[in-house]
Protein backbone atom coordinates (compact mmCIF):
# COMPACT_ATOMS: atom_id res chain seq x y z
CA UNK A 1 0.00 0.00 0.00
CA UNK A 2 1.24 3.41 -0.86
CA UNK A 3 2.21 5.60 1.93
CA UNK A 4 0.38 8.48 2.80
CA UNK A 5 3.04 10.66 1.45
CA UNK A 6 2.58 9.14 -1.72
CA UNK A 7 -0.73 9.81 -2.11
CA UNK A 8 -0.63 13.35 -1.32
CA UNK A 9 2.06 13.75 -4.10
CA UNK A 10 -0.66 11.56 -6.32
CA UNK A 11 -3.86 13.87 -5.37
CA UNK A 12 -1.23 17.23 -5.86
CA UNK A 13 -0.34 15.70 -9.11
CA UNK A 14 -4.35 15.14 -9.82
CA UNK A 15 -5.59 18.80 -9.33
CA UNK A 16 -2.47 20.38 -11.14
CA UNK A 17 -3.96 18.14 -14.47
CA UNK A 18 -7.10 19.00 -13.82
CA UNK A 19 -6.25 22.77 -13.76
CA UNK A 20 -4.77 21.99 -17.41
CA UNK A 21 -7.29 20.39 -18.53
CA UNK A 22 -9.52 23.14 -17.56
CA UNK A 23 -7.49 25.68 -19.11
CA UNK A 24 -7.25 23.73 -22.34
CA UNK A 25 -11.10 23.58 -22.21
CA UNK A 26 -11.97 27.26 -21.95
CA UNK A 27 -9.12 28.02 -24.76
CA UNK A 28 -10.80 25.77 -26.63
CA UNK A 29 -14.21 27.19 -26.04
CA UNK A 30 -12.86 30.79 -27.03
CA UNK A 31 -11.38 29.72 -30.15
CA UNK A 32 -14.44 27.83 -31.31
CA UNK A 33 -17.01 30.63 -31.76
CA UNK A 34 -14.46 32.36 -34.60
CA UNK A 35 -13.68 28.82 -35.81
CA UNK A 36 -18.00 27.77 -36.33
CA UNK A 37 -18.50 31.12 -37.55
CA UNK A 38 -15.84 30.94 -40.80
CA UNK A 39 -16.85 27.48 -41.25
CA UNK A 40 -20.42 28.57 -41.49
CA UNK A 41 -19.60 31.46 -43.78
CA UNK A 42 -17.75 29.33 -46.13
CA UNK A 43 -20.62 27.01 -46.72
CA UNK A 44 -23.09 29.04 -48.32
CA UNK A 45 -20.06 29.86 -51.21
CA UNK A 46 -18.82 26.60 -51.71
CA UNK A 47 -22.25 25.44 -52.01
CA UNK A 48 -23.10 28.05 -54.57
CA UNK A 49 -19.84 27.26 -56.56
CA UNK A 50 -21.32 24.02 -56.80
CA UNK A 51 -24.31 25.32 -58.57
CA UNK A 52 -22.74 27.25 -61.15
CA UNK A 53 -20.01 24.97 -62.40
CA UNK A 54 -23.03 22.35 -62.20
CA UNK A 55 -25.09 24.47 -64.55
CA UNK A 56 -22.18 25.66 -66.49
CA UNK A 57 -21.29 21.67 -66.75
CA UNK A 58 -24.86 20.53 -68.09
CA UNK A 59 -24.71 23.41 -70.49
CA UNK A 60 -21.63 22.16 -71.71
CA UNK A 61 -22.43 18.90 -71.99
CA UNK A 62 -21.51 16.60 -74.58
CA UNK A 63 -18.93 19.35 -76.23
CA UNK A 64 -15.44 18.19 -77.53
CA UNK A 65 -12.99 18.31 -75.49
CA UNK A 66 -13.81 19.11 -71.98
CA UNK A 67 -11.64 19.70 -69.28
CA UNK A 68 -10.50 16.74 -67.12
CA UNK A 69 -11.20 18.00 -63.72
CA UNK A 70 -14.77 17.61 -64.76
CA UNK A 71 -15.03 14.57 -66.97
CA UNK A 72 -11.76 12.46 -65.53
CA UNK A 73 -9.15 11.31 -67.29
CA UNK A 74 -11.32 8.40 -69.23
CA UNK A 75 -9.63 5.54 -66.53
CA UNK A 76 -10.48 4.87 -62.67
CA UNK A 77 -7.50 3.12 -61.67
CA UNK A 78 -5.73 5.41 -59.67
CA UNK A 79 -7.07 6.78 -56.58
CA UNK A 80 -5.79 10.15 -54.35
CA UNK A 81 -7.08 10.07 -50.93
CA UNK A 82 -6.80 13.90 -49.69
CA UNK A 83 -6.56 13.37 -46.08
CA UNK A 84 -7.14 16.55 -44.07
CA UNK A 85 -7.10 16.04 -39.84
CA UNK A 86 -5.65 18.23 -37.40
CA UNK A 87 -1.86 19.48 -36.29
CA UNK A 88 -2.03 18.61 -32.57
CA UNK A 89 -3.94 15.83 -30.16
CA UNK A 90 -5.80 15.80 -27.28
CA UNK A 91 -8.92 16.06 -29.45
CA UNK A 92 -11.20 12.94 -28.30
CA UNK A 93 -11.76 10.57 -31.62
CA UNK A 94 -11.43 13.79 -34.10
CA UNK A 95 -8.21 12.72 -35.90
CA UNK A 96 -8.63 9.04 -35.60
CA UNK A 97 -12.20 9.29 -37.11
CA UNK A 98 -11.33 10.99 -40.54
CA UNK A 99 -8.16 8.63 -40.70
CA UNK A 100 -10.24 5.74 -40.21
CA UNK A 101 -12.93 6.55 -43.02
CA UNK A 102 -9.90 7.34 -45.33
CA UNK A 103 -8.35 3.59 -44.30
CA UNK A 104 -11.41 1.98 -44.71
CA UNK A 105 -12.17 3.68 -48.29
CA UNK A 106 -8.32 2.64 -48.87
CA UNK A 107 -9.11 -0.90 -48.49
CA UNK A 108 -12.06 -1.32 -50.30
CA UNK A 109 -10.23 0.13 -52.84
CA UNK A 110 -7.54 -2.13 -53.22
CA UNK A 111 -10.14 -5.33 -52.74
CA UNK A 112 -11.51 -3.97 -56.50
CA UNK A 113 -7.93 -4.41 -57.67
CA UNK A 114 -7.19 -0.34 -57.25
CA UNK A 115 -4.41 1.39 -56.86
CA UNK A 116 -4.54 3.69 -53.99
CA UNK A 117 -2.47 6.47 -53.06
CA UNK A 118 -2.26 9.05 -50.30
CA UNK A 119 -1.90 13.10 -49.51
CA UNK A 120 -2.14 14.14 -46.02
CA UNK A 121 -2.85 17.53 -44.42
CA UNK A 122 -2.07 17.79 -41.16
CA UNK A 123 0.56 15.79 -39.09
CA UNK A 124 -1.84 13.91 -36.98
CA UNK A 125 -3.17 11.91 -40.09
CA UNK A 126 0.42 11.45 -41.63
CA UNK A 127 1.80 10.17 -38.63
CA UNK A 128 -1.35 7.37 -38.25
CA UNK A 129 -1.19 6.86 -42.09
CA UNK A 130 2.20 6.13 -42.21
CA UNK A 131 2.48 3.25 -40.11
CA UNK A 132 0.27 1.09 -42.67
CA UNK A 133 0.60 3.08 -45.81
CA UNK A 134 4.14 4.97 -45.72
CA UNK A 135 4.90 3.60 -49.00
CA UNK A 136 1.55 4.90 -50.79
CA UNK A 137 2.16 8.81 -49.15
CA UNK A 138 3.18 10.87 -52.37
CA UNK A 139 2.37 14.07 -50.42
CA UNK A 140 2.51 15.80 -46.93
CA UNK A 141 1.43 19.43 -45.86
CA UNK A 142 1.68 20.66 -42.32
CA UNK A 143 0.08 24.20 -41.14
CA UNK A 144 1.37 24.02 -37.83
CA UNK A 145 2.95 27.51 -38.37
CA UNK A 146 -0.30 28.96 -39.45
CA UNK A 147 -1.60 31.49 -36.93
CA UNK A 148 -4.81 31.55 -38.89
CA UNK A 149 -5.94 29.85 -42.05
CA UNK A 150 -6.41 31.73 -45.32
CA UNK A 151 -7.62 30.38 -48.99
CA UNK A 152 -3.55 31.20 -49.96
CA UNK A 153 -3.60 27.99 -47.70
CA UNK A 154 -6.02 26.10 -49.71
CA UNK A 155 -4.77 27.21 -52.79
CA UNK A 156 -1.53 25.62 -52.27
CA UNK A 157 -2.58 22.45 -51.62
CA UNK A 158 -4.45 22.63 -54.50
CA UNK A 159 -1.69 24.03 -56.82
CA UNK A 160 0.04 20.41 -55.57
CA UNK A 161 -2.83 18.18 -56.06
CA UNK A 162 -3.15 19.83 -59.44
CA UNK A 163 0.13 19.35 -60.69
CA UNK A 164 -0.04 15.61 -59.66
CA UNK A 165 -3.07 15.02 -61.78
CA UNK A 166 -1.64 16.79 -64.82
CA UNK A 167 1.84 14.96 -64.46
CA UNK A 168 -0.70 11.76 -64.53
CA UNK A 169 -0.14 10.40 -60.69
CA UNK A 170 -3.90 9.71 -60.56
CA UNK A 171 -7.69 9.37 -61.78
CA UNK A 172 -9.51 10.23 -59.33
CA UNK A 173 -9.19 12.57 -55.78
CA UNK A 174 -11.39 12.22 -52.82
CA UNK A 175 -11.46 14.75 -50.32
CA UNK A 176 -11.80 13.53 -46.51
CA UNK A 177 -12.15 16.03 -43.47
CA UNK A 178 -14.58 16.20 -40.58
CA UNK A 179 -17.84 18.35 -40.91
CA UNK A 180 -18.87 20.70 -37.99
CA UNK A 181 -22.36 19.73 -36.38
CA UNK A 182 -21.99 20.40 -32.93
CA UNK A 183 -20.02 21.03 -30.24
CA UNK A 184 -20.43 17.25 -29.48
CA UNK A 185 -21.02 16.29 -32.95
CA UNK A 186 -18.24 15.98 -36.06
CA UNK A 187 -18.96 13.67 -38.94
CA UNK A 188 -16.37 12.38 -41.08
CA UNK A 189 -16.89 12.99 -44.54
CA UNK A 190 -15.47 11.56 -47.68
CA UNK A 191 -16.15 14.48 -50.82
CA UNK A 192 -14.77 13.73 -54.76
CA UNK A 193 -13.17 16.65 -55.74
CA UNK A 194 -11.90 15.31 -58.98
CA UNK A 195 -13.29 14.16 -61.88
CA UNK A 196 -15.66 16.85 -59.85
CA UNK A 197 -19.49 15.25 -58.53
CA UNK A 198 -22.30 17.29 -60.39
CA UNK A 199 -25.20 17.32 -58.05
CA UNK A 200 -28.82 16.87 -59.38
CA UNK A 201 -30.81 19.81 -59.71
CA UNK A 202 -32.74 20.43 -56.59
CA UNK A 203 -35.77 21.49 -58.78
CA UNK A 204 -37.58 20.34 -62.49
CA UNK A 205 -37.57 24.21 -63.42
CA UNK A 206 -33.56 24.49 -61.85
CA UNK A 207 -33.15 21.36 -64.51
CA UNK A 208 -34.76 23.04 -67.49
CA UNK A 209 -33.63 27.10 -67.04
CA UNK A 210 -30.86 27.85 -69.85
CA UNK A 211 -28.21 30.30 -69.38
CA UNK A 212 -26.06 32.21 -72.38
CA UNK A 213 -22.25 32.47 -71.32
CA UNK A 214 -19.68 34.70 -72.64
CA UNK A 215 -17.40 33.19 -72.99
CA UNK A 216 -18.16 29.92 -73.82
CA UNK A 217 -18.92 27.19 -71.02
CA UNK A 218 -15.65 25.43 -71.82
CA UNK A 219 -13.43 28.57 -71.28
CA UNK A 220 -15.41 29.71 -68.11
CA UNK A 221 -15.19 25.99 -66.72
CA UNK A 222 -11.04 25.84 -67.68
CA UNK A 223 -10.69 28.90 -65.28
CA UNK A 224 -13.59 28.24 -62.62
CA UNK A 225 -12.95 24.37 -61.56
CA UNK A 226 -9.37 24.60 -60.59
CA UNK A 227 -10.41 27.41 -58.27
CA UNK A 228 -13.43 25.48 -57.32
CA UNK A 229 -10.79 22.56 -55.89
CA UNK A 230 -9.32 25.32 -53.63
CA UNK A 231 -12.79 26.47 -52.43
CA UNK A 232 -13.60 22.62 -51.38
CA UNK A 233 -10.30 22.52 -50.17
CA UNK A 234 -10.62 25.44 -48.30
CA UNK A 235 -14.01 24.87 -46.86
CA UNK A 236 -12.73 21.40 -45.35
CA UNK A 237 -9.67 23.51 -43.63
CA UNK A 238 -12.45 25.56 -42.43
CA UNK A 239 -14.98 23.04 -41.48
CA UNK A 240 -11.86 20.67 -39.60
CA UNK A 241 -10.53 23.62 -37.72
CA UNK A 242 -14.12 24.31 -35.82
CA UNK A 243 -14.25 20.48 -35.23
CA UNK A 244 -11.04 20.47 -33.97
CA UNK A 245 -11.57 22.79 -31.15
CA UNK A 246 -15.36 21.58 -30.89
CA UNK A 247 -13.79 17.89 -30.04
CA UNK A 248 -11.10 19.37 -27.90
CA UNK A 249 -13.38 21.72 -25.54
CA UNK A 250 -15.69 17.85 -24.82
CA UNK A 251 -12.44 16.26 -23.89
CA UNK A 252 -11.28 18.53 -22.02
CA UNK A 253 -14.26 18.57 -20.42
CA UNK A 254 -14.88 15.14 -19.75
CA UNK A 255 -10.89 14.92 -18.41
CA UNK A 256 -11.70 17.79 -16.06
CA UNK A 257 -14.67 15.93 -14.92
CA UNK A 258 -12.72 12.28 -14.72
CA UNK A 259 -9.86 14.68 -12.74
CA UNK A 260 -12.60 15.96 -10.08
CA UNK A 261 -13.86 12.09 -9.38
CA UNK A 262 -10.26 10.45 -9.43
CA UNK A 263 -9.18 13.26 -6.85
CA UNK A 264 -12.34 12.21 -4.81
CA UNK A 265 -11.79 8.81 -5.22
CA UNK A 266 -8.12 9.10 -4.00
CA UNK A 267 -8.74 11.55 -0.69
CA UNK A 268 -11.24 9.28 0.10
CA UNK A 269 -8.83 6.28 0.62
CA UNK A 270 -6.11 8.89 1.41
CA UNK A 271 -8.77 9.86 4.68
CA UNK A 272 -9.41 6.28 5.26
CA UNK A 273 -5.83 5.46 5.24
CA UNK A 274 -4.87 8.00 7.52
CA UNK A 275 -7.81 6.96 9.96
CA UNK A 276 -6.68 3.29 9.76
CA UNK A 277 -3.13 4.12 10.94
CA UNK A 278 -4.37 6.59 13.23
CA UNK A 279 -5.87 3.88 14.99
CA UNK A 280 -3.15 1.49 14.59
CA UNK A 281 -1.12 3.86 16.65
CA UNK A 282 -3.91 4.28 19.42
CA UNK A 283 -4.09 0.61 19.98
CA UNK A 284 -0.60 0.01 19.97
CA UNK A 285 -0.44 2.77 22.70
CA UNK A 286 -2.97 1.16 24.72
CA UNK A 287 -1.62 -2.28 24.88
CA UNK A 288 1.39 -0.85 26.07
CA UNK A 289 -0.39 0.89 28.75
CA UNK A 290 -2.35 -2.30 29.85
CA UNK A 291 1.01 -4.32 30.15
CA UNK A 292 2.67 -1.93 32.51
Amino acid sequence: MASLKDMRVRIASTKATQKITKAMQMVAASKLRRAQSAAEAARPYAEKMDAVISNIASAAAGSPGGSPLLVGTGKNQVHLLLVCTGERGLSGAFNSAIVRLARERAYALMNQGKDVKFFCVGRKGYEQLRRTFEKQIIGNVELRSVRQLGFVNAEDIAKKVLALFAAGEFDVCTLFYSRFQSVISQVPTAQQVIPLEIPAPATAAAAKTSYEYEPEEDEILSGLLPRNLAVQIFRALLENNASFYGAQMTAMDNATRNAGEMIRKQTLIYNRTRQAMITKELIEIISGAEAV
